[in-house]
């Protein structure tokens, strides 16, 4: 996970089967036959379901790319639904992972949410004062920090949560603002050390619902924010995000121009290749 850095750099750092929005117009009558149509997870088909376990028993890897177009839904105690699609994340594969709170097998009564059953909420505070969501994946002690969302429903009152604990003086928050950012995202859903150890898949107050597809093409991998003395694992390409969302946190130009070479290039090969692990 992040080492701690400064407070301002913290905020403004601080496969899956998704779903394939139904088109108004008509198409012409699918020349597939039944054995040729291809198999669509119940995911795709049903946006607005809540993901179950089966959706985050997979690798690490694999789930924080998943999560990508997935809607992360808060319930406020009248009732309110705060709603965001995911559009970044961060892997921490535990063991070897130099930056992972679980590096080494390490346990502890703070990480152990870590090494619980696959879809677990894992919320760790930084500063005394901020607070990081994650959830559990397959593998000891992996887990995916949600980095950013792109917020979807109840925008004011994630504004006023997040002005709660701003400087009257400050500007005013941009849209794009609002959940850009590990820690400003678990300021405008109001998530709490609270919220450590829930199970996403039966929680009344915070769910993930299947939101829309993201293709491959359109999934830029990179190294993590703010890590530093990890070694090789500094430079891993475990952050995820959409391609051209402007409500990631921080862009990798590089990483984007090596993923433009590759789609526009299936027969060359970058030096670089960010989607495969060393």
């Amino acid at each position: 996970m992040p080492r701690k850095r400064q407070r301002v750099q913290i905020l403004n750092n601080a496969p899956c089967k998704m779903i394939l929005h139904e088109s108004t117009e008509k198409h012409e009558t699918s020349s597939y036959s039944e054995e040729q149509k291809p198999k669509i997870s119940k995911y795709f088909q049903n946006p607005g379901i809540h993901l179950l376990s089966e959706f985050y028993n997979q690798p690490c890897t694999e789930l924080a790319k998943s999560f990508l177009g997935q809607v992360l839904v808060r319930k406020l105690p009248d009732g309110t639904e705060l709603r965001g699609r995911i559009v970044e994340t961060e892997s921490y594969l535990g063991g070897d992972d130099e930056a992972s709170h679980s590096r080494g097998g390490k346990r502890t009564e703070r990480n152990v949410a870590m090494y619980m059953k696959p879809g677990t909420i894992y919320v760790y505070q930084i500063y005394g004062i901020y607070f990081c969501m994650n959830v559990s994946s397959q593998g000891d002690g992996a887990a995916v920090l949600l980095r950013s969302l792109e917020p979807l429903e109840g925008l004011d009152i994630m504004r006023n949560f997040r002005n709660g604990r701003r400087n009257e003086k400050a500007k005013p928050l941009k849209e794009t603002e609002l959940c850009n950012g590990p820690s400003k995202l678990c300021q405008a859903l109001d998530i709490n050390k609270s919220y450590d150890r829930k199970d996403l898949t039966n929680d009344q107050d915070t769910w993930i619902e299947a939101g829309s597809k993201i293709l491959d093409e359109d999934i830029v991998s990179c190294s993590r924010i703010g890590i530093g003395n990890a070694g090789e694992w500094t430079k891993k390409p475990l952050r995820f995000y959409i391609k051209g969302n402007k409500y990631v946190s921080v862009r990798d130009k590089y990483a984007e121009a090596n993923k433009t070479f590759q789609n526009t290039s299936p027969d060359c090969h970058a030096k670089n290749n960010f989607n495969t692990l060393k």
